[in-house]
């Protein structure tokens, strides 16, 4: 849960957040290892149409590794259940459907398949499932922003599930029900569905909705003004997520809570919630949290009039803002080597515009030499003399037109991926592609913004030059396409623009070679360059990679895995590589990797994270 003071935005991060505990409610009990068992019996083909129509429900819903293998297992049960008219798998199978396109961001087809599955459910009059996938349909139109749509089904889902045992599922839905009327301002309906799902938790001691709920009671009553009661209910979730280690959404909870105090006038109060958020932040290495909660004490002293302290922490917040966010102020002083990569596309149509007043040069001489000739008729000399001149000239310009569209060629292929540049060249602009396998992996130097504040630009530029010139090198070794540097950070991927097999283990390779380059380089480097420590993150998984921009073209991808590769890095350490599961089950037998455990990813809940050591000796 995140707490912010803008409460537009704090309310749209809320529903997120809620929304992936649904998630999380519907698959906790997922298990990869069961799934993997289950396809031994899979594959011998052995079962009877009953017993199989459970296998495949079982494999879809278990396998959580793959996506795809996960919806071919969840369409092969429908068209099972078709055959069979077996109408209760037939809505567990669209379930399953549903859930994974939800989980892949297709959201169009994840309506439809709950849609199904709900007609399902009444064909084979089964009341639970037919709540559930109306509580399903309401959490993606929440998710469209379509919040009509989403409060018709959510009270469908409630009025049904009501007349059912299934406790864990009737509070889910009154949560997510209390969360969008409270994101519409409808105030007393989201007070109402928060305490009722409230109570069902406590019957059945979920303490983690138990503390969500509380919390949300107490966001509700701060809206209203409503500051005593705010304080009540948000101590109560702290307390109890304090027992569950929640240190992501206590941290931010603090926070509110020095807000309330502050609104309240009582100074000191509110500074010490800050500083317990600050300190907390700061154990666990909650980089965000500690930014907010700096930038917080820093507003205290501020008001209170002490500008030494103010000053103090605001320098600390600026620290972690920027190596979370990467905002302006270190984009201007250490992008000058981005801007003059891209301005190198700027360069490359200026050429092409070269080109054609050449060709307009070259027409207009041809004429020349025409009238030329024509008045020279009677002069054969002349004539001859003419024509070698222009010759020699024609040969000449060819000559000229060759160098520099090869220049322009060249410099293109450094901006582009030589499929993407070829496809710009010949219409224009460049389709959207998806992958559905690509390894992304992203640097970022560790204290970048201290020496950032203390070198001239100039100096900056040239010591990351030195590394990102050694990066591309890499790149090129292996085969791996550069996207681009924001900053101190660098940005790649492997598998794209050709899909290949190996581009996970290439791409593991090149981080090895990178963080052992930076490792020697702290002791070679010179004394007019700062040398840096750094921080890697992997992740594998599909993507869509695309050209933007009109004339100052970039390559760049988007997706799900990118953002994950992104938090690899942020949770990595100095010198580490950190691995995401979906990257390590590919690598694992080539690479010693070091299990993390499970680690709380913003937006992403908890994730399991793997440190990658050196390749196993084949």
């Amino acid at each position: 849960m995140i707490l912010l003071r803008d409460f537009k935005y704090f309310v749209k991060i809320l529903f997120s957040v809620f929304f992936l505990f649904f998630q999380y409610l519907s698959v906790f009990a997922q298990n990869q290892k069961v799934a993997d068992s289950l396809v031994k019996i899979y594959q011998k083909n052995k079962l009877g149409n009953s017993e199989k129509l459970e296998l495949l429900r079982n494999l879809s819903f278990n396998e959580v590794n793959n996506l795809e293998l996960s919806l071919k297992y969840a369409d092969e049960l429908i068209a099972l259940s078709k055959l069979e008219k077996n109408y209760l798998y037939l809505h567990r199978g669209y379930y399953q459907k549903g859930n994974k396109n939800r989980l892949a961001g297709d959201l169009n087809n994840a309506l439809n398949a709950f849609f199904r599955s709900g007609e399902a459910a009444i064909k084979a009059k089964f009341i639970t499932g037919e709540g559930v996938a109306y509580m399903a349909i309401a959490d993606v139109y929440s998710t469209m922003r379509n919040s009509d749509n989403a409060e018709i089904y959510y009270a469908k889902s409630i009025n049904l599930l009501r007349k059912t045992n299934d406790s864990i599922s009737l509070a889910s839905a009154l949560l997510n029900a209390g969360d969008e009327y409270s994101k519409n301002k409808k105030y007393n309906l989201a007070l109402k569905y928060f305490e009722e799902s409230s109570i069902i938790f406590d019957k059945v001691d979920y303490l983690i909705g138990t503390a969500y709920n509380l919390g949300n009671i107490g966001m509700v009553y701060a809206k209203q003004g409503n500051n005593d009661l705010a304080k009540v209910y948000i101590s109560k979730a702290i307390q109890i997520l304090e027992k569950l280690k929640d240190y992501y959404a206590i941290s931010e909870y603090l926070i509110y809570m020095s807000d309330i105090y502050l609104t309240q006038n009582d100074w000191i109060t509110s500074l010490s919630y800050a500083k317990r958020s600050l300190d907390l932040a700061q154990k666990y290495g909650l980089k965000e949290q500690i930014s907010n909660s700096n930038l917080k004490i820093s507003q205290l002293y501020q008001k209170a009039g002490n500008h030494r302290e103010s000053f103090t922490y605001y320098k600390n917040y600026i620290t972690y803002r920027d190596s979370v966010t990467n905002l302006k102020s270190v984009q201007q002083m250490a992008d000058i080597r981005t801007n003059y990569e891209v301005s190198q596309k700027q360069v490359e149509v200026d050429l092409l515009e070269k080109d054609s007043e050449i060709q307009k040069l070259k027409e207009k001489k041809q004429q020349n030499i025409i009238y030329a000739t024509a008045i020279s008729l009677f002069l054969i000399v002349i004539i001859t003399i003419g024509f070698y001149r222009r010759y020699k000239f024609v040969k000449k310009t060819n000559s000229i037109i060759e160098e520099e569209k090869n220049r322009s060629n060249n410099l293109l292929l450094n901006i582009l991926p030589e499929e993407t540049a070829l496809e710009l060249k010949k219409n224009g602009k460049v389709q959207a592609k998806k992958f559905e396998s690509v390894t992304v992996l992203f640097t970022d130097f560790e204290g970048f913004t201290h020496y950032a504040e203390k070198l001239p630009p100039e100096k900056l530029v040239e010591s990351i030059d030195y590394y990102f010139s050694k990066f591309d090198t890499i790149m090129e070794k292996y085969n791996l396409e550069k996207i681009k540097t924001v900053g101190d950070a660098y940005m790649c991927a492997g598998g794209l623009p050709f899909p290949t097999g190996d581009h996970a283990y290439k791409m593991t390779l090149a981080a090895l070679e990178i963080a052992r380059f930076v490792n020697i380089s702290e002791e070679l480097i010179t004394q007019n360059q700062s040398h840096f420590k750094i921080r890697i993150g992997i992740n594998t998984g599909p993507l869509v990679a695309g050209v933007v921009g009109i004339k100052k073209f970039s390559y760049d991808i988007w997706g799900d895995t990118v953002n994950i590769a992104s938090r690899m890095e942020s949770n990595s350490e100095p010198g580490k590589i950190n691995i995401s599961e979906y990257t390590y089950q590919i690598i694992k037998n080539d690479f010693e990797c070091e299990y993390r455990g499970e680690i709380e990813v913003k937006n992403k809940g908890m994730m399991k994270m793997y440190f990658v050591n050196n390749p196993i000796a084949q």
